[in-house]
């Protein structure tokens, strides 16, 4: 039977979503049990969220001031030693996963398997490959530890309500000193993260500047959305790069997703190709956006928002 471990990502003391997704994922293996780790310095808050999804059986915390920065190099010899014992290691295939995951996978001597978007068997998955026009099948070896990544767009997040024991884990993991925490660069807002959000308000080249997306913040303040772009939008200098949707950037599957003066490049259309209601505004309406959106209008974005902003 499986027995999986899930490294939650989380953030200032909350969860996040991704490791619920990670979760759904897991209980797709029939395993025998699903064990959340958190590493942090305080990991007491975190993991009192993981502990309430349902479907974990326990939660282990690590507990170390090191851990205060999510830095791969410092949290993977640390998650490789917990993996002792388990048939698969699952995390998030978000910025956080991503760039700790390998390392994990390195330290146990396996190859990793990335974006799992269907669970075949206990070996076997399927993953998008050539910006997901193309799906292949995948099987690791059985006598190996798994390691994979969950591609948190193809999964729903596992429900809530759980109560599993929580339970402080003791290590010994050499930790490197060759990589550490300097300081961290990042916008600060008050909206809903864009990777987990339920809505989602993307700007393309058609905004046209940086002054003028204000328009597209104002439109997902009303509608209680996050804010996104198109590659095109930031290689122009309108937004930083961490609100970059598609194949380059994140990978997204909101409830409600709305395009405003995309093109829908097939860069852009891998990132929200599971979402679920796409809106598209655009004045040309020969865009490619309009093939995959599930309602659009076809006019000029600064006319179209400010009518819609007063019809809400």
């Amino acid at each position: 039977m499986s027995k999986v471990l899930i490294v939650a990502e989380h953030l200032h003391g909350k969860l996040n979503a991704a490791t619920a997704k990670c979760v759904s994922a897991a209980q797709a293996l029939n395993a025998e049990s699903i064990d959340i780790v958190v590493l942090a310095a305080d990991p007491a808050a975190v993991a009192a969220q993981a502990a309430q999804i349902t479907g974990v059986t326990k939660v282990l915390t690590v507990a170390n001031a090191a851990n205060a920065h999510p830095i791969a190099q410092v949290l993977a010899p640390q998650v490789a030693q917990v993996a002792a014992g388990y048939s698969h290691v699952f995390g998030p295939s978000t910025t956080f996963g991503k760039d700790l995951m390998p390392c994990v996978a390195a330290l146990l001597g396996v190859a990793q398997v990335s974006d799992v978007m269907s669970v075949e068997g206990t070996h076997t998955f399927k993953r998008p490959i050539y910006a997901g026009n193309a799906i292949i099948t995948v099987e690791a070896p059985a006598d190996h530890t798994v390691v994979a990544t969950v591609r948190a767009a193809s999964w729903p997040e596992a429900a809530g309500g759980g109560s599993a024991s929580v339970e402080a884990v003791s290590l010994d993991a050499a930790l490197p000193t060759h990589t550490r925490f300097i300081g961290l660069a990042a916008g600060s807002s008050e909206r809903p993260d864009l990777q987990s959000a339920k809505r989602v308000v993307s700007g393309g080249r058609g905004v046209g500047s940086q002054e003028n997306f204000k328009i597209i913040y104002d439109f997902a303040d009303k509608l209680g959305a996050a804010v996104g772009a198109s590659r095109a939008a930031v290689d122009a200098g309108y937004v930083p790069n961490e609100l970059q949707v598609g194949q380059t950037g994140k990978i997204i599957a909101p409830e409600l997703y709305v395009a405003i003066g995309i093109s829908g490049a097939i860069q852009h259309l891998t990132g929200i190709k599971d979402a679920g209601t796409i809106v598209a505004i655009n004045k040309d309406g020969d865009a490619p956006i309009f093939e995959i959106a599930d309602i659009g209008l076809v006019g000029d974005l600064f006319t179209v928002l400010p009518e819609l902003q007063a019809a809400l």
